[in-house]
C-alpha cells in the first residue's frame, strides 16, 4: 500500500513541473538547432590569401634553411690538396687518406726521381678538393737505363738520327780543327760507346776539319820594296810585283 502510493506522489510531481515551465522554455526545446551560416564569397577569398601567405612564409624559411645548411655542409667538407711531387707512393696515399682524399695512378714514366716518387700531380697543390674526391698522380719508374750507341766517326746528322732512335738526346756538342778527321765528324763522345746510361743525352766533339791557313798582312804603307819584302816573308806571305808592296801579293803556304 505504501510503494503504490509512493509512486503515485511521484507521478503528480513531475506532470506539476511540467505544468509550470514558461512557454519561453518550451518554444526553445520544441525549435529545432540551426547549422552555422556559410562564408560569403569575400570572406573566403581572405581566408585563402591568408594561408596562402602563411604556406609561403613557410616554404620560404625551409628553402633558407636548406640552403644554409647546404652551404655549411659543402664548406666543412672541402680540404686544400697537398704538394705530392717527390712523395712515395705510399707516404702520399697516407697524406691524402688524413684530408679524406683518395689517390689514382694515372701513369708511370721514366725520370730522374726514384721509383715510385710522384712526378706529376692533378689537380694542383692548393685547389680546394671536395673530401672523397680523388688525386691522379704519376709515378716514376725510374732513371731509364739505355745501351749508348757508338758515335765516332759517323757524320753528325748520322749520330743524331741514331740517338734519336733509341730514344736519346745529343747533349752539348764541341767543335775542334783536326785535320785527320773530315768536317762533320765525330771524333769522342761521353757516355762512352756500349755503357748503360741513364742520362738521356749524349754529348760530342765534333772535327771541322784541316784549319784554313790565315795570315795577317802588315803595314805596308810608306815602306820601300826591299823592307816590305822582309815584312811579307816574316809574316808568310809571298810579295810579287816591282817597286814596292802592292798588287800581286799571295800568300805563301810555308816558311
Amino acid at each position: 500500500m505504501d510503494i503504490l502510493g509512493l509512486g503515485r506522489s511521484l507521478q503528480r510531481s513531475k506532470t506539476a513541473t511540467e505544468e509550470h515551465e514558461s512557454p519561453a522554455s518550451q518554444d526553445r526545446k520544441a525549435e529545432p538547432q540551426k547549422p552555422p551560416q556559410r562564408m560569403n564569397l569575400r570572406e573566403r577569398f581572405e581566408w585563402v590569401l591568408r594561408m596562402a601567405l602563411l604556406v609561403f612564409i613557410l616554404a620560404s624559411a625551409s628553402f633558407l634553411s636548406a640552403i644554409t645548411a647546404i652551404r655549411f655542409a659543402i664548406h666543412g667538407r672541402e680540404v686544400v690538396m697537398p704538394n705530392l711531387v717527390g712523395k712515395k707512393a705510399a707516404d702520399a696515399e697516407k697524406l691524402l687518406a688524413s684530408k679524406g682524399l683518395g689517390m689514382k695512378v694515372a701513369d708511370r714514366v721514366y725520370s730522374d726521381l726514384p721509383l715510385n716518387q710522384v712526378v706529376r700531380q692533378s689537380p694542383a697543390p692548393g685547389v680546394h678538393m671536395k673530401v672523397t674526391q680523388q688525386a691522379h698522380v704519376v709515378l716514376s719508374l725510374g732513371a731509364r737505363q739505355v745501351n749508348i750507341p757508338g758515335l765516332e766517326g759517323k757524320s753528325l746528322r748520322a749520330a743524331r738520327i741514331e740517338l734519336l732512335g733509341t730514344g736519346l738526346q745529343i747533349g752539348e756538342i764541341s767543335n775542334i780543327y783536326l785535320p785527320d778527321y773530315p768536317a762533320d765528324s765525330v771524333v769522342q763522345q761521353d757516355p762512352r760507346p756500349g755503357a748503360w746510361g741513364s742520362i738521356p743525352r749524349v754529348n760530342l766533339l765534333v772535327s771541322e776539319g784541316a784549319r784554313e791557313p790565315a795570315f795577317v798582312m802588315p803595314h805596308l804603307v810608306g815602306l820601300n820594296h826591299a823592307e816590305a819584302q822582309r815584312q811579307l816573308a816574316a809574316a808568310g806571305i809571298r810579295g810579287q810585283g816591282h817597286g814596292g808592296a802592292g798588287p800581286g801579293m799571295a800568300p805563301r803556304h810555308g816558311h
